[in-house]
């Protein structure tokens, strides 16, 4: 009988531990890497188009597909959108602008009645939000990149047949099927409402194939000349914008808006996935 006990105890404390075992879970990097932090937020908005149409980019778009932002079907649009990131409550605003932009003074003259509104998303959006919100300032956070410092510095001669000669002909176009893509989207940011063009444009997939569109086209120049084109001048230009923001973010408590054209978010959005000093909350994920 004892033998019989013995024996069931024994089975009773490896079943137990069995359980227990199974029980256990894998921790979660994020046990170790935020714990129980209070984290800074932020939520972007990338622009399917920017309102004022300065046609920077690759993709340039006719004045006769453009949006006119400033109409009165597309400012009751617009409300609508306003009203929706403002959810995100901002204490902060950064926007694609670098500091020679005079932001600011802008904005001061703006609120002087000294300039009528722009059709550009600063003060069509972030101007908006920062009166309502009551904040005192906007945060240019563009920057260049290391290309452009090396061709400013004291040994650029050194350095310039070299640099010459990685972005030699890069145009960042992708392929002709993208083509179509942004074609097919400047249709739709004229027939579809701002709010559902915003969060088709801001969604998970089209972000992963606005990064995509990078890494084709010019990226296969040579070996490896084209990815180090992209590495030098468009990648390292958005790892510096992700500088500045964590520059200007001084508290847990921080809310930071984030208002940059989609290929600069399509970049970001990776990179604030990533990171676990930040809270991101995704375009689509605002209560």
């Amino acid at each position: 009988m004892k033998i019989f006990h013995t024996k069931f105890l024994i089975l009773f404390v490896l079943a137990f531990t069995c359980l227990h075992v199974g029980a256990q879970q894998i921790k979660s990097p994020d046990d170790f890497l935020i714990g129980h932090d209070s984290l800074p937020k932020v939520f972007m908005v990338g622009m399917p188009f920017h309102f004022s149409y300065p046609n920077h980019d690759t993709y340039k778009i006719d004045k006769s597909k453009q949006v006119d932002i400033l109409s009165p079907q597309k400012q009751k649009e617009l409300k609508e959108l306003l009203n929706y990131i403002a959810k995100f409550r901002p204490t902060k605003i950064a926007i694609e602008g670098s500091s020679k932009w005079n932001a600011m003074a802008k904005y001061r003259e703006y609120k002087a009645g000294k300039s009528k509104p722009q059709p550009d998303e600063t003060y069509q959006i972030a101007f908006w939000l920062m009166d309502k919100f009551k904040l005192d300032t906007v945060y240019t956070a563009d920057a260049g990149n290391i290309v452009v410092d090396l061709y400013k510095s004291a040994d650029s001669t050194k350095y310039k047949p070299y640099l010459d000669s990685l972005t030699k002909d890069y145009d960042y176009a992708a392929n002709d099927r993208y083509r179509a893509y942004y074609d097919y989207q400047t249709t739709v940011a004229l027939k579809f409402p701002l709010l559902q063009v915003f969060k088709n444009m801001n969604s998970p997939k089209v972000l992963q194939r606005y990064y995509g569109a990078y890494l084709l086209g010019d990226f296969k120049l040579g070996n490896f000349r084209g990815a180090d084109a992209m590495a030098t001048k468009w990648y390292d230009r958005n790892l510096r914008i992700l500088r500045n923001i964590q520059r200007l973010t001084t508290s847990p408590k921080d809310r930071i808006l984030i208002i940059f054209g989609m290929a600069h978010v399509a970049i970001l959005d990776n990179l604030f996935t990533s990171l676990p000093e930040y809270e991101y909350i995704k375009f689509n994920d605002l209560k």
